[in-house]
Formats: C-alpha cells, sequence, structure tokens
C-alpha cells in the first residue's frame, strides 16, 4: 500500500457509496487490512478526502483537455460539457470530493489541480473572443449551469420524461447562443 493506492481505493469506493459515506473503517475493510494501517500512508479521514479531491480536479481536467484538444467556440464547448457530464455520472463521489475540498494554502497540490480544470474551461471558451473582464463571468456560468445539470442527474432528480440527452443538447445550444451575443464588435475591415 502507498498513499496513491490508498487514495485510489478512496475514491473508487466514494464513487459507489457516497462522498458523505467515506469512512476510514469501510475502507479499510474494502483493502482487507485493520483501520490503523491505513494512517501510514494518510495522515486523517480528511487527508485522505483532500487527497480524493486533487485526484478528482486532476482527472477531471484532463478529461475536459482531451475532449476539447483541437476544437473551438460550440465543438469546444459540447465536447467539454459531454467530458464533464460524463466524469460526473461515472466518478459521483470524487466529484463530491473535488467540490468539497478548500484550498489549505499556496503548497496545497489542489490549487495547480484547479488551476488546471480552469485553464482547460477557459481555453474551452477561447474561441468565443470574449472580453477579458467578461472570462471570469462566462467561467463562472458554465461551472454553475453545467455542475447543476450533472450533479441533478448523478442523483436522478430529474423526474420528467424528456430525454436528458436533449435537454442537455438545448442547454448547451442556449449557452452557445448566449456566449455568442456577448462577442466583442468584429474589428471593421481595412
Amino acid at each position: 500500500m502507498s498513499p496513491v493506492s490508498v487514495t485510489e481505493a478512496g475514491a473508487a469506493l466514494v464513487d459507489e457509496i457516497g462522498f458523505e459515506q467515506l469512512s476510514m473503517g469501510l475502507l479499510a475493510e474494502r483493502l482487507g487490512v485493520r483501520t490503523p494501517s491505513l494512517y501510514r500512508h494518510v495522515a486523517s479521514q480528511a487527508d485522505l478526502a483532500h487527497r480524493i479531491a486533487v485526484l478528482a480536479m486532476t482527472e477531471l481536467a484532463d478529461a475536459v483537455r482531451d475532449a476539447t484538444q483541437g476544437r473551438s467556440e460550440k465543438e469546444a464547448l459540447a465536447a467539454g460539457a459531454h467530458a464533464m457530464r460524463t466524469y460526473v455520472l461515472i466518478h459521483p463521489g470524487r466529484y463530491a470530493a473535488g467540490n468539497a475540498a478548500i484550498v489549505t494554502g499556496p503548497e496545497d497540490p489542489l490549487v495547480p489541480a484547479v488551476g488546471r480544470v480552469l485553464e482547460s474551461w477557459t481555453a474551452m471558451l477561447h474561441g468565443y473572443r470574449l472580453d477579458p473582464d467578461q472570462s471570469v463571468h462566462a467561467l463562472r456560468m458554465l461551472r454553475s449551469t453545467l455542475h447543476g445539470f450533472a450533479a441533478l442527474e448523478a442523483i436522478g432528480s430529474f423526474q420528467l420524461d424528456t430525454d436528458l440527452d436533449e435537454s442537455f443538447s438545448w442547454m448547451l445550444d442556449f449557452i452557445d447562443q448566449g456566449l455568442r451575443a456577448r462577442r466583442p464588435d468584429p474589428l471593421p475591415a481595412r
């Protein structure tokens, strides 16, 4: 066992049982060891949860980056949004850990992991050529909307008969139109 293997096992466990249900006892049982053995590899349950959060943010950043590479505007938006939605549906526990984590200081490994997520989203929005002062608002809107949809879908909260994929596509069309409407005026022809 190592800190990495304990973290990965913890991440798999929270995806199955939910982040809120994480306990060192359940993880030890899963790994076939006694609970005190885990403390050789992670300092506490809070440390384990934080390590899972770093793993989740790193994985999410990679998924969005890989999906959007070489794409622009709506194609990048759709690819990144689908990558996030898929990640949340496959890894709901670790995604919840990532959202619950709080940065503990400048040396916290969560800082670069979250930074990579923001870089992936920023690259996804780059093709829309938004004014720099609009970028933070666009990032917040995108994160809030995509997080809300994916998190609600992951817990089965959508009860209407309308197809979820159709709703997701409709939402992406709406976001795309809104982002296009916020573009600065095109440069005049010379």
